[in-house]
């Protein structure tokens, strides 16, 4: 069996929303950068809306 097991990658707690996320590969040159889980965590935007639009 290759690679390594998701519970043991490290993890951070994003700013925004405050839940945990894993190590992504495509993140590996630039995790000591990284600070929310998401786009939308970045841009502020709330989860599953779209800006401008009542929730469901």
């Amino acid at each position: 069996m290759r690679g390594v097991r998701k519970a043991d990658l490290p993890t951070k707690t994003c700013p925004a929303c405050g839940r945990p996320f894993a190590w992504r590969k495509k993140w590996a040159r630039c995790w000591a950068e990284v600070r929310f889980c998401s786009d939308a965590c970045r841009k502020g935007t709330p989860r599953g809306r779209e800006p401008g639009r009542p929730g469901r």
